[in-house]
């Protein structure tokens, strides 16, 4: 029996499918903020520690105090800076419900105003230096975010869910990257953090559009929860043997994870897309049936 013949150069054949580009490292990272000047105000507060233990009690008390206070501030600043790194990532995000950089700029003051102050007891230049403290505060870090952003017009209900839906996707992502540093391997590394950018493409695409949270919870939830308990395993596999085959199968774990990650959030791209095109075309039939004409 004759057997039609089929492949790439026959009539009906398809053309190869090429690849996606491979996606940079550094695709959509910015450079985190919490870090460098930062940094400096855990460091400015250590003389204290020093002139602490060359006072008497009343002066080793007061200046241990300033320095917890100011650690604290610092600390505060810069958890403050990580939530404004994320506020800024997405496109719709909601205010700090802490605004830590200004506790960090009032904590600042306080431990100013208990390093100024000495034996006599006055109140003058520990009061400037706590004012002008939170005033350079200020002007360095800024203040929180103090409003949300891109929530007008958009269901707050369904706003929460995909809030507490991205949460924990997002918690799942941080077990992953914990767990693949314990394997040392920074190939590896690199690779866990390719496949986070892929999965938060999809996060930022849920929330500019939370209709769309339905068809993508079985992969924000049920799949990053796999992921990350993929991730833990193999890990510790690794960790103690450096098992080729296990690394090779988790490797084509994560490309498997990436590409129907890349896939599905287009397909919520292209759902968007045509919704748009509908909006437009019954926009159009209204404008015409009015008498107006393009």
């Amino acid at each position: 029996m004759a057997q039609r013949f089929g492949g790439q150069f026959s009539p009906d054949g398809k053309p190869p499918q090429t690849p996606p580009p491979s996606r940079h490292p550094f695709h959509g990272k910015t450079r985190s903020r919490a870090g460098g000047r930062v940094n400096l105000l855990f460091i400015a507060p250590l003389p204290l520690v020093f002139t602490a233990f060359t006072s008497d009690p009343p002066g080793l008390a007061r200046d241990l105090a300033a320095f917890g206070v100011l650690i604290l501030a610092a600390w505060l600043t810069r958890e403050g800076l990580k939530a404004e790194d994320a506020y800024h990532a997405r496109r719709i995000a909601r205010r700090p419900a802490i605004p830590r950089k200004m506790f960090g700029a009032a904590l600042t003051g306080a431990g100013l105003f208990l390093a100024g102050l000495g034996p006599q007891g006055g109140v003058l230049n520990p009061l400037i230096f706590a004012g002008l403290g939170m005033v350079l505060h200020g002007f360095s870090f800024g203040l929180d975010p103090l409003k949300d952003k891109g929530v007008e017009g958009i269901d707050s209900y369904q706003q929460d869910r995909v809030a507490r839906v991205v949460d924990e996707g997002e918690k799942y992502l941080t077990s992953m990257r914990e767990a693949i540093q314990r394997a040392g391997d920074r190939a590896l590394i690199a690779r866990v953090e390719a496949f986070q950018a892929t999965a938060r493409e999809m996060f930022r695409t849920v929330e500019n559009d939370p209709r769309d949270l339905t068809a993508a919870r079985k992969y924000l939830v049920v799949y990053l929860m796999g992921a990350r308990d993929a991730t833990i395993k193999f890990a510790d596999i690794y960790a103690r043997n450096r098992d080729a085959q296990a690394r090779s199968d988790y490797e084509a774990l994560l490309s498997d994870l990436e590409q129907n990650f890349s896939k599905r959030t287009r397909d919520l791209m292209l759902d968007d897309r045509a919704d748009l095109n509908v909006e437009i075309e019954v926009l159009r039939e209204r404008l015409q049936r009015e008498g107006v004409r393009s």
